[in-house]
């Protein structure tokens, strides 16, 4: 069995500049925060079974460097799928790429992916894969109890508590960070992530195109709030004061 984690490189939210555009500095990206979560259960499940692990991210030339994080801590190999206009492709068309390049890799029975990217924050990403590969997918997985060839049970995450699942392989699976507490890499790891090789494709050795149509018309910070009204008087009056403002407002 081979699993395989979906790494997005995002930039550190301190380095985003926000002004008529939003703007970072290459140096300020890193591995999308959710998917060391994903990156760490890999890990994991590949220390308890023996599984082979591999990374695979769809992006700029710069993401080779969130792959390299990822062999650091233990992944057995790296796949980039690099294209200059991802920044202007939207979360469908970037699943119908990493969709083609689970289907080149082959033998992947399990995929693993954050919840969401700190960037876009849309998690359609893992659903939208599944859905171009025909295979099942569970999203805010908290906790695997159990992952066999043939039958994977797991815990997602609802507003109630969670729901226990029983999936079959192949299947796409997003983690939430309480799935576990991602370790550090260490200097052998790092030392070795330098030298290890990236498999590199293009969309053509995909056998994929995509259009780069979505574009940003316009960036806007959230307005200011209005002072709010502090009401004095007695309890009797301030009760009454308020419930004529939230009738006013259409609150009730």
């Amino acid at each position: 069995m081979k699993i395989a984690v979906l790494v997005k490189q995002t930039p550190q939210v301190a380095g985003v500049k926000v002004g008529e555009k939003v703007e970072w500095s290459e140096s300020d990206m890193i591995v999308n925060p959710f998917d060391e979560y994903a990156i760490e259960e890999a890990i994991r499940i590949k220390e308890k079974t023996g599984c082979k692990t591999v990374a695979v991210s769809y992006g700029k030339n710069s993401a080779e460097a969130a792959l390299r994080d990822a062999l650091a801590l233990g992944i057995d190999e790296a796949c980039l799928v690099a294209d200059d206009r991802f920044d202007n492709l939207d979360p469908q068309k970037t699943a119908v790429v990493l969709a083609a390049a689970i289907k080149k890799i082959d033998d992947i029975q399990v995929i693993l992916t954050g919840k969401q990217a700190t960037d876009d924050d849309s998690a359609a990403v893992a659903p939208a894969i599944a859905a171009h590969l025909g295979w099942p997918q569970v999203g805010f997985v908290r906790k695997f109890e159990s992952i066999e060839v043939d039958r994977v049970i797991c815990q997602r995450t609802t507003d109630e508590g969670f729901d226990r699942m029983t999936v079959c392989p192949p299947a796409v699976f997003s983690v939430v960070k309480e799935i576990n507490e991602p370790r550090l890499p260490s200097l052998k790891g790092k030392m070795q992530a330098k030298k290890a090789p990236i498999t590199r494709w293009s969309l053509n050795d995909l056998g994929v195109s995509v259009d780069a149509k979505l574009q940003v018309l316009q960036i806007l910070a959230p307005p200011q709030r209005e002072a709010g009204e502090i009401l004095s008087g007695d309890a009797d009056q301030v009760v009454e004061a308020l419930v004529a403002r939230l009738k006013e407002n259409q609150i009730i």
